[in-house]
């Protein structure tokens, strides 16, 4: 999740101009506009579809800014929403989810709600991007500010969707996709379908679900392999590894490189015992992105193997990507829960985070879930009933859920 790579922002400054330019020029005199840098690509990832297109598309609009209009509102939006990509392709999130919410409120400023369409995208944008950054309270709002603007787009339900769900209101979370689906069936709205019928014990129905979504996209699109990718955890966390792995190979032949698929292979090998192979390919996915959940698998193998020296370097490692995502405007208290549950084994810790996420989402099936694991760990089933009795509020077969159930319930 977060990164490495030093991160720079650009001053871009307009010439002044002398008494015979025009009105319309004056008022760019001695302008400065800080635009965000778009960061390099890693070698491996500068084939993939929409590299060019966003270079190219950056590299347009920040002209517009530089040169031309330092106050325009549209280019920053834009400028934000290839940012969001970059942060999903790259794993950068540190620079660009700030970048983005940098543009994007200064595009709600700059406008001053004169064009209703642009503010209601740049609220719709902005709501995307607090998702993100786990701030689902705020997204929920945004999002809902958009919504007053225009109630027929497909984009702005779809963070509504998320928001919902993060917070633990599945009924409204259902209401809001039944809306997103009716304005546009499409690989989003597939998506996010798929997920709420996990999560209600219809895994069937979401397999297919993904399967119309992956259906509806573009093959070798990151969005695409993104669904793809999650119809192969969804087919691995339900015991079918074989066709598991079908879907991570796929994924491969589509878009090469694609660090996510690696990481997902190397997941299967890890439940073979295959740690070797495992290593392997999560260090060619760590390779390609600083992703933390890929050094989590690698500490995870470490651990296994008593690899002491490689795991205790490992683990500074994770927490400074922890604290960098922390210092970038992410919540991370879930990644931290998980983390001292699973990999340091320090239950005092992890309980302190699993608790300081309950205060904020106190209805959310994964984060009692959690909670619960961790209790029934420390010998307090009695305690753990109430979070497990939560979990499984929307009837979800999560294969760990039904293992906390049957060691409290018998």
């Amino acid at each position: 999740m977060t990164k490495y790579l030093i991160l720079f922002s650009l001053l871009f400054s307009l010439c002044a101009c002398n008494d015979s330019d025009s009105a319309s020029t004056s008022n760019t005199q001695n302008a400065v506009v800080d635009i965000p840098e778009l960061l390099p690509r890693p070698e491996a990832l500068q084939s993939a579809l929409e590299w060019d297109k966003a270079q190219s598309g950056y590299m347009q609009l920040s002209s517009k800014l530089r040169t031309e209009d330092p106050n325009a509102v549209e280019p920053r939006i834009t400028i934000a929403k290839i940012f969001i990509n970059e942060a999903r392709v790259t794993g950068e999130h540190g620079h660009y989810y700030p970048a983005a919410l940098k543009l994007l409120n200064e595009a709600l400023e700059l406008n001053a709600s004169l064009d209703k369409n642009l503010e209601f995208d740049a609220l719709a944008t902005k709501a995307s991007v607090q998702l993100s950054q786990h701030e689902f309270e705020d997204a929920r709002k945004t999002a809902k500010a958009a919504i007053a603007i225009n109630p027929r787009n497909a984009q702005v339900y779809g963070a509504l969707v998320d928001a919902n769900v993060e917070l633990g209101r599945y009924e409204e979370a259902v209401a809001m996709a039944d809306k997103m689906t009716s304005i546009r069936p499409d690989l989003r709205s597939y998506s996010r379908v798929a997920y709420l019928r996990e999560i209600h014990g219809d895994v069937d129905g979401s397999i297919e679900a993904l399967q119309a979504a992956i259906k509806a996209g573009y093959p070798g699109y990151e969005s695409t392999a993104w669904a793809r990718l999650t119809l192969g955890e969804l087919y691995q966390r339900y015991g079918m590894a074989d066709k598991a792995k079908d879907q991570f190979q796929r994924i491969l032949v589509e878009r090469p490189n694609y660090p996510f698929a690696l990481a997902g292979l190397a997941d299967l090998r890890m439940d073979n015992g295959e740690y070797d192979k495992a290593e392997r390919l999560l260090d060619s996915a760590a390779a390609i992105i600083p992703e933390v959940g890929f050094y989590v698998q690698l500490a995870e193998i470490y651990k296994k193997g008593g690899r002491q020296e490689e795991l205790e370097a490992i683990n500074k490692e994770i927490m400074a990507m922890l604290q960098d995502d922390v210092d970038s405007g992410h919540n991370m208290d879930m990644e931290y829960a998980s983390y001292y549950k699973e990999i340091l084994e320090d239950e005092d810790r992890a309980l302190k985070y699993a608790e300081k996420e309950y205060a904020k989402r106190p209805d959310n099936i994964d984060v009692n879930r959690l909670l619960a694991g961790l209790l029934i760990e420390r010998g307090e089933a009695d305690r753990a009933r109430k979070y497990l009795t939560k979990a499984a509020a929307t009837e979800s077969k999560h294969p760990e859920l039904m293992e906390y159930r049957r060691m409290v319930e018998g």
